[in-house]
């Protein structure tokens, strides 16, 4: 697309307007700044011989350049760090312990003043940085301070020392009472109730103070000591709009926890009277049972009375296992009701999937249950388990009911091996 634009009157006609741009030069690469270090004559760095010996036969390094190869890069910006100029945390700048008057300077500087001075300027550190919801760096400077106004006194010596003492205590009441609001916020719930506390020690009208800890404890459902808090802090204050809040939520949280243990202490007492009926239930079929210190996890299946736990006139259901010895298998019955026969399962169950020789059918089969003596007793297929299992000669540990399921022909072959093993 062509442009004509109407030139001024001063315009210099010797101008070639057609002459293609000159290209600018291209920029410098960035310099690496251990490189300049290394170039430089200067040694900036003192020099770690012991590195330098790796190659014997190489040619000596500049003292410059040699001090730089000589260390990490990390070990390099440590000792920048400890530079006045460039340096970023005083305390390690320090840590060495070596004579740096320029150092000594400036850390005169940062603890300049009386204890009260000091202190509030943690705290106004404190409040600079909590306004920018920097939670964890309040925290840090409301400490600092604090440990400035407990810990030895070696700060300049106040003019008016009354007047010094009451400024300690209001920057310590507000230290204490904002480095709460940073555990809160930081979910530290405990060490908010522990700096409330510290607070309202200096301060026992502190609303913040019986506000923060009222939250905190509310948050970890210590609900009397939340709705203490509230209470002191609304009878100093009851317009008080955040206590009026918490203390509608604490009032909402406790009816909802009342409401819980009341269905629990219902639960409990529920299942205490269940444990009562099925006691009973199985006193009277003369059924003998022995719980052990770890039963088999079977989800919900249990011994009980259905369908109704609390009704005499319901029916004993146990778990049962069918055990096929002779050939190392098993089968699981949830619910084996006591009107129930063997019969009646082994029907549906029949024939088994891995029985390849057909040696399982319901009349070629023998069923055995092991006594409480440790003897075995042949369980009629036909007879209701109720009548296989009262009389108190079977134990049924853990209220399972086990029954081994052999073939026939192999039935006389099993109980003289059941019987060496006892013997053994």
């Amino acid at each position: 697309m062509v442009r004509i634009e109407e030139l001024p009157d001063d315009f210099d006609e010797s101008l070639v307007l057609n002459k293609p741009p000159t290209a600018a030069p291209p920029a410098a690469p960035a310099a690496d700044p251990f490189a300049a270090l290394a170039a430089s004559g200067e040694v900036p760095f003192p020099i770690n011989e012991s590195r330098l010996k790796n190659e014997p036969n190489a040619p000596s390094l500049p003292p410059g350049m040699a001090a730089v190869r000589s260390h990490t890069a990390d070990e390099i910006v440590d000792m920048i760090n400890k530079t006045p100029l460039f340096m970023t945390d005083l305390e390690k700048a320090m840590e060495e312990g070596e004579d740096n008057v320029m150092l000594d300077a400036i850390r005169a500087l940062q603890y300049e003043g009386t204890r009260a001075e000091v202190a509030q300027g943690f705290r106004e550190s404190g409040n600079e940085v909590t306004r920018q919801k920097n939670w964890k760096d309040g925290k840090e400077f409301y400490t600092k301070a604090i440990a400035v106004l407990t810990g030895e006194d070696k700060w300049e010596k106040p003019e008016d020392p009354e007047r010094e003492r009451i400024k300690e205590r209001e920057i310590a009441e507000a230290c204490y009472a904002n480095r709460a609001l940073c555990n809160l916020e930081l979910q530290n719930y405990r060490s908010t109730t522990l700096d409330c506390a510290q607070a309202l020690k200096v301060n026992p009208k502190n609303i913040k103070a019986y506000y923060r800890s009222a939250f905190a404890l509310l948050k970890v459902d210590k609900i009397d000591q939340a709705e203490d808090a509230c209470a002191r802090g609304l009878h100093l204050d009851p317009s008080n709009k955040p206590l009026q809040t918490i203390s509608s939520k604490i009032a909402a949280r406790k009816a909802v926890l009342e409401d819980l243990a009341a269905k629990r202490r219902a639960e409990e007492e529920r299942l205490r009277k269940e444990e009562i009926f099925l006691k009973t239930a199985l006193q009277a079929r003369k059924i003998r049972v022995r719980m052990t210190d770890q039963p088999p996890e079977l989800e919900d299946a249990a011994m009980h009375l259905s369908p109704d736990p609390l009704s005499a006139t319901s029916t004993l259901v146990f778990p049962c296992v069918l055990l096929y010895p002779m050939d190392a298998q098993s089968d699981f019955i949830k619910e084996f009701s006591e009107t129930h026969t063997i019969a009646d399962h082994l029907e549906y169950i029949f024939p088994l999937p891995w029985d390849e020789r057909q040696e399982y059918t319901v009349d070629s089969v023998d069923c055995f249950m092991e006594t409480a003596a440790g003897g075995l007793i042949k369980a009629g297929k036909k007879m209701s388990l109720l009548k296989i299992i009262s009389g108190g000669k079977i134990e049924l540990v853990d209220g399972m009911v086990k029954i081994n399921v052999v073939p026939a022909s192999k039935a006389a072959k099993w109980i003289a091996e059941m019987k060496a093993k006892r013997v053994a």
